[in-house]
């Protein structure tokens, strides 16, 4: 036997390796979750939940804070529904699906934008990073369950087998408790907070009519408890003085994802839109785009606001300057199924192409509630990965155009992720700069 080629190194398999251990970590001395209830006690009228997290000689494990939420659903004078009195329903990902806004303030400085869109951000990146042996497990704790494709806007009966679950879980005003966590930028990155930090979090709620589906569209959604699960870490003294002493001469860094959703109206009537300047300045890593009537995205008991329909759309493109992702228009036909290239996208765009993961979103399903279209923007499409690449500046613009004219107004909702980086000194003051 030879050599395939005389610059391959020799190699040893690990197995063979009988005398080396494991390393040790002696960094973390122990990890405790501790309950953060809200600043204001939740009450029957509250509208906006707060939490104010206190720092302390701990660390803090910002990507383990859970919400931990109890509510019902009570008819529209608060009492609560006998059997078969009611078909309300709550709509999917509730947990979060009822707040209309969130917020993160670390010290006094904002690092989350508060929007009116909060419930599209979470449902976008639920749907799209979870597979289904996720969503049809511990997703459940959320009150996350599929909508079933082509019947997203059925809220009678049994045919959206998702709707019909949620139903079960709150039927008669039967008090539910959700916990997971919460889409919130920077909670989403992995390096502990330093000790004596504080954080605040708040949350808004929104419409009923847009949490829940039901024929009386009377139903509201009551809220009983609310509380943080906050995992506080104790490191080593020697760790510790570590990051004392390095504080003294810079600050700490946090690289984290941020994320920005715009919405823009499209009148009824229309055939063509070209959405100008999405984004002047700095070109976001990727961008996801959904079409949902406005009538839903406003807050309808008979409508799903997660139904992102097609609206029979035939060409989407989106440019940056003079560059069009992709190179030539998606062009998907939906009356004939024919919708390949854009279904795609939600593999080619997010990492998960020739690997053995998924989204739980069937071909089948693309077309019947589920079209959503990813947009990578990245120089080595690598928006999924962990490094940085060089910064962009420019217009994005979006064109589209429809076989036929919208019967209505339609919410084009546009999802985008931007790196950025966070750093707090020695004296816990917050630096954050958004216009990278």
């Amino acid at each position: 036997m030879s050599f395939l080629h005389h610059s391959s190194a020799v190699a040893v398999q690990s197995a063979l390796d009988l005398w080396m251990s494991k390393n040790t970590n002696v960094s973390v001395i122990d990890t405790k979750k501790e309950p953060c209830k809200a600043v204001v006690g939740v009450t029957q009228t509250s509208t906006q939940v707060q939490f104010r997290i206190h720092g302390t000689s701990a660390y803090i494990d910002t990507n383990g804070i859970e919400l931990d939420c109890t509510f019902r659903i009570t008819s529209s004078d608060g009492k609560a529904l006998a059997a078969n009195e009611s078909d309300v329903a709550p709509v999917n990902y509730i947990m979060h699906s009822m707040w209309e806004q969130a917020s993160l303030s670390i010290g006094n400085t904002p690092i989350t934008q508060s929007s009116m869109t909060y419930p599209y951000r979470a449902y976008l990146e639920a749907v799209l990073s979870y597979d289904r042996p996720a969503k049809v497990s511990h997703m459940g704790m959320r009150l996350y369950s599929k909508d079933t494709a082509g019947h997203m806007d059925s809220f009678t009966g049994d045919d959206n087998a998702g709707l019909a679950e949620r139903r079960r879980r709150t039927a008669n005003s039967k008090i539910v408790k959700v916990r997971g966590p919460l889409h919130l930028d920077f909670l989403n990155q992995e390096k502990y907070l330093l000790p004596n930090t504080d954080l605040e979090i708040k949350l808004s709620r929104g419409k009923d009519s847009f949490a829940l589906m039901s024929t009386a569209q009377s139903e509201k959604i009551e809220i009983l408890d609310a509380t943080l699960w906050v995992p506080r870490v104790t490191v080593s003294p020697s760790i510790c003085l570590a990051h004392a002493k390095a504080l003294e001469h810079s600050p700490a860094r946090y690289p984290f994802t941020r994320t920005s959703i715009k919405t823009v109206t499209i009148p009824g009537g229309l055939r063509d839109k070209s959405i100008p300047n999405v984004f002047m300045g700095p070109v976001p890593n990727r961008v996801t785009v959904m079409f949902v009537s406005n009538v839903a995205y406003n807050g309808s008991y008979r409508h799903n606001p997660f139904n992102c329909h097609h609206f029979d759309l035939y060409n989407l493109s989106l440019f940056v300057d003079t560059d069009q992702y992709p190179a030539i228009p998606l062009t998907p036909d939906f009356a004939n199924e024919q919708w390949t290239d854009a279904y795609s996208t939600l593999f080619s765009e997010t990492g998960i192409h020739f690997k053995d993961e998924g989204n739980d979103i069937s071909y089948d399903d693309y077309g019947k509630g589920y079209t959503i279209f990813c947009f990578d923007l990245t120089p080595d499409k690598s928006a999924h990965e962990g490094h940085w690449n060089l910064q962009r500046q420019g217009v994005v613009r979006l064109e589209m155009r429809f076989k036929v004219q919208l019967p209505a107004a339609v919410n084009c909702i546009i999802y985008s992720e931007f790196d950025n980086i966070l750093e707090i000194d020695k004296n816990r003051q917050v630096i954050v700069d958004y216009s990278v």
